[in-house]
């Protein structure tokens, strides 16, 4: 016989919606809190709208997409990995692919087709939903979990109480950060809270001209002074206020952290990694000595977007009208310099509430990895972006989510 339990899981993103289903599995009487009008709201938007479930790669590759945290989840993964996540949703009818860099899609390219799978399995498990439900304050008794009190007065008796709150990214969606400060007011440590996969400010203002200009097989490397950052080959997206893209939010956790140590941050864009200096040089030489009456405006069309070449020539210091015959061998090397170096001066992030997603949060020093459960209050488990873990883009985090949230219900329905 079943020993049943009361479980409330407060937040409907992947790792609350996950953790309320694989209790509910488990044939626990399970309610799902959530505070806005309707479930995964942020969800819905992950994957630009078409739903970047997680990762094809394997669990070594894998881990070194996250932060110094990363080896934390391992526990996690072993439960509930990327295999186990595809098969739960084609088990379910929603066909998935994988695209480049072994991201995973739905077929149907809407991340709303994911949240529907999900609804229809709490619904399957007989998951109570409260919606437009907010959480004032958790009730303990002799450090353990006996009840939720909610914004509207209603108190609830509980067994089992896992938080999936989120951090404070994309606030619009409901990540407000309550969760995490009914957390510390039990105890538990609190990583500072910083931006992750966030957009860059820059210091020059010729990205607002370029404003939607994506580059292409480019390369980024930022340094401080004291040490740099190469990126892979990627893309880079320029935006009214800096840069954006793949590349840029991929690295922004590590410029975060520069700048919140008052360090002088620059970027230098290699618009052409697959070539040296030398081979640019004696390619731009090449296209002089074929087109001598040219200017270099037009001669540039064959090596760079046309958006990017007017800026480029600007920062060059070249008469954009000038014949290539007459450029010299300084302002060659100038052109060369800046093909493998445009330099960008980061000035700042944008707000933590623009970043994909929030580093810092729960210590993992106060959560079991084998369970979720936290280390000071029994019957309290985290999940999701609460925690403090955090990866790349490429489906990394939704895949962190969905895992811990599975582990923390699970754990909660048989311990």
């Amino acid at each position: 016989m079943v020993d049943v339990k009361k479980i409330v899981v407060i937040g409907s993103g992947p790792a609350g919606m996950m953790a309320a289903v694989r209790a509910g599995q488990l044939k626990q009487d399970v309610t799902l809190v959530e505070k806005n009008t309707s479930l995964g709201k942020k969800l819905s938007l992950s994957g630009k709208g078409r739903g970047n479930l997680t990762n094809a790669c394997d669990l070594d590759s894998f881990l070194k997409k996250f932060s110094s945290n990363g080896q934390f989840l391992r526990d996690a993964f072993k439960s509930f990995f990327n295999i186990d996540l595809i098969n739960f949703f084609e088990k379910r009818g929603l066909k998935l692919k994988v695209e480049r860099q072994l991201r995973v899609f739905p077929v149907t390219n809407r991340a709303n087709s994911v949240l529907k799978v999900l609804e229809k399995e709490l619904r399957r498990h007989k998951v109570k939903i409260l919606c437009k439900t907010k959480l004032k304050d958790i009730i303990i008794q002799e450090n353990k979990v006996k009840g939720l009190l909610l914004g509207d007065g209603r108190v609830i008796a509980v067994d089992k109480l896992i938080l999936a709150t989120g951090g404070i990214s994309y606030g619009f969606t409901g990540s407000t950060g309550e969760g995490l400060e009914i957390a510390r007011k039990l105890g538990h440590r609190i990583v500072p809270l910083r931006p992750g996969l966030v957009p860059l400010e820059t210091r020059q203002q010729y990205t607002r001209l370029l404003e939607g200009l994506t580059l292409k097989n480019i390369r980024l490397k930022f340094s401080n002074g004291q040490g740099h950052i190469v990126s892979e080959v990627g893309e880079l997206l320029f935006t009214d206020f800096g840069i954006s893209g793949p590349l840029a939010l991929t690295l922004s956790g590590q410029i975060v952290d520069w700048l919140n140590q008052n360090r002088h941050v620059y970027l230098e864009v290699d618009l052409k990694p697959a070539l040296s200096k030398e081979q640019l040089n004696a390619r731009l030489l090449r296209e002089f000595k074929l087109n001598p009456q040219k200017t270099i405006k037009t001669v540039l069309k064959s090596l760079l977007p046309a958006r990017l070449i007017d800026v480029f020539i600007e920062i060059a210091k070249i008469n954009r009208g000038k014949k290539v015959s007459q450029i010299t061998q300084a302002e060659r090397n100038i052109l060369v310099s800046l093909f493998k170096g445009l330099r960008l001066d980061i000035a700042n992030t944008r707000p933590i509430e623009e970043a994909m997603i929030t580093r810092g949060g729960i210590s993992l020093k106060d959560i079991n990895p084998r369970t979720m459960e936290s280390r000071l209050i029994r019957g309290l488990y985290f999940a999701g972006e609460m925690i403090d873990v955090d990866a790349d883009t490429g489906g990394f985090n939704l895949q962190a989510a969905f895992s811990t949230g599975y582990l923390a219900g699970e754990s909660a329905a048989l311990n």
